[in-house]
C-alpha cells in the first residue's frame, strides 16, 4: 500500500501484505481451507436480436443440452398490444410478433430453431413453465396454469412424444397421480430412466414418473413426509420449520453424487433427498424475506464435486452462491433494476459445461441474459 510522498517502512509492508492476504482469501467455515468463489462478468451482447420482428415474453423455463445450446421455454400470452403492435390490425408500429414458445439458442446468442404451440394429440399449457433437455435430446415442457395439470415430452425438433396428467379443474391433491398440479420444474435421471417433477404451483411434492412409459414411481413431500395440502397460513420467519412444502415447489435437480435438490421457494429454502425421496438436510437462505421468497432456482457450478449453487432469488432480485456442502453464502452478484446485470423477478438460471451463467426473468422483466465466468 503506497500513499502518495510517503516511502512505507518494511513493518508498513508486512502490515499491508497481511491484510491484503486476509482480504483476498475466504475460507471454508471450520476448515481454513482457501476458496476460490467463482466470479462472472454480464455479457451485454448476448442474446442476438431475434429474427422475424420477434419479441419475447415472461421466461417460464430455461435448460441446457448436452451441445451446450440454451433453450428457452418463454410466454408468448404475456406479451402485451404496445409490444405486439406489428400484428394488430392495422398495424400500430414496427415491432413486434411473438417469438414461438421454445427458442433454442447457441453459446454466441443465435437463435437455431424454435417451435411449440398448440397441437394434434396434446395439450399445450395455457402458462409455460419449466424445460428440461435429456442426454437424449428430448425436450420436456411443464406448465403452471390455473387447469395445468400436465407434462410434455417432444423430439428436439418439437415432435410429439408423450404427455403424463391432463389439464382438469379438480381441487389440489397431492396423493394422485393421474394428474400433477401445475407442475413447475422438470429433471430427468437418463440413466435411471426417470422423470422428478417439482409439483408445483397447486400440490405440495416431488413426483417420480417413469420417462419411458410415463408410469408413476414415487411421491413425497417436505423432510420426505407425506404430502399434505392443508393451506398453512402465511409464511412467518418466527414460526417453527414448516413441515409441509409451501406452494410453489419450484425446481428439482439432482447432483452428480445423486442427491436430490428442491426449491421450497416461499419457505426461504433449499431441501435435499436421495433419489427414494429420504430426507438428508436442508439449509435456509435469507429467511426474512417475505412474499415470493427467496429460492427460486439453481444452477451448480462445474467443477468436479460441484462445489457451489447458485441460487436465482426473485424476490430480492439477486444470484446468491452457496456452498453446496452446508448452504453458506459466499458470494452475492445483481441488484433490481433494468441495466445489463440486473433484474427484475429473476426466474431461471441455468449454467453450460464451460461454467457461464444463464438466467430469465418474468414479469415485465422477459429477458435473458448471459454471466460469463472469469474464474
Amino acid at each position: 500500500m503506497r500513499i502518495a510522498g510517503i516511502r512505507p517502512t518494511p513493518a508498513v509492508l508486512l502490515v499491508s501484505l497481511a491484510i491484503g492476504i486476509a482480504l483476498s482469501v475466504v475460507s471454508t467455515a471450520g476448515t481454513g481451507a482457501a476458496l476460490d468463489v467463482p466470479k462472472f462478468k454480464v455479457d451485454p451482447s448476448w442474446p442476438k436480436e431475434l429474427p422475424n420482428n420477434w419479441i419475447m415474453g415472461q421466461v417460464g423455463g430455461m435448460a441446457v443440452d448436452r451441445h451446450d445450446h440454451i433453450w428457452v421455454l418463454q410466454r408468448p400470452g404475456t406479451d402485451t398490444v404496445e409490444e405486439l403492435g406489428a400484428a394488430q390490425t392495422p398495424p400500430r408500429s414496427m415491432c413486434c410478433l411473438a417469438a414461438p414458445p421454445v427458442l433454442e439458442f447457441d453459446a454466441q446468442g443465435n437463435l437455431l430453431h424454435s417451435w411449440g404451440g398448440p397441437g394434434e394429440g396434446f395439450d399445450w399449457p395455457k402458462t409455460e413453465h419449466g424445460i428440461c433437455v435429456d442426454k437424449d435430446d428430448n425436450v420436456w415442457i411443464g406448465a403452471n396454469g390455473p387447469a395445468d395439470r400436465q407434462i410434455l415430452k417432444f423430439k428436439n425438433d418439437g415432435h410429439f412424444l408423450m404427455q403424463i396428467g391432463h389439464p382438469s379443474s379438480d381441487p389440489p391433491n397431492s396423493l394422485r397421480t393421474d394428474i400433477l398440479g401445475r407442475p413447475a420444474g422438470i429433471e430427468v435421471d437418463s440413466e435411471a430412466h426417470e422423470v422428478y417433477i417439482a409439483d408445483g404451483y397447486m400440490n405440495k411434492r416431488v413426483v417420480v414418473y417413469d420417462a419411458d412409459k410415463g408410469t408413476f414411481k414415487r411421491l413425497w413431500g417436505a423432510y420426505g413426509n407425506p404430502p399434505n395440502d392443508a393451506d398453512p397460513g402465511a409464511y412467518n420467519p418466527a414460526a417453527p420449520a414448516d413441515q409441509q412444502f409451501r406452494n410453489p415447489v419450484h425446481c428439482v435437480h439432482i447432483s452428480r453424487d445423486g442427491l436430490v435438490y428442491v426449491c421450497d421457494r416461499v419457505n426461504d429454502r433449499m431441501q435435499v433427498f436421495t433419489k427414494q425421496g429420504k430426507f438428508v438436510k436442508e439449509f435456509t437462505l435469507r429467511t426474512q424475506t417475505l412474499s415470493m421468497g427467496s429460492v427460486w432456482q439453481f444452477a451448480f457450478s462445474m467443477d468436479e464435486n460441484q462445489k457451489f449453487l447458485f441460487v436465482d432469488d426473485g424476490e430480492n432480485n439477486v444470484i446468491w452462491t452457496v456452498l453446496r456442502e452446508d448452504g453458506t453464502v459466499v458470494g452475492q452478484m445483481g441488484h433490481s433494476g433494468r441495466n445489463a446485470g440486473q433484474f427484475h423477478w429473476v426466474h431461471q438460471i441455468i449454467s453450460d459445461s464451460q461454467g457461464n451463467l444463464y438466467t430469465g426473468e418474468v414479469d415485465t422483466g422477459k429477458r435473458i441474459q448471459k454471466f460469463i465466468l472469469l474464474h
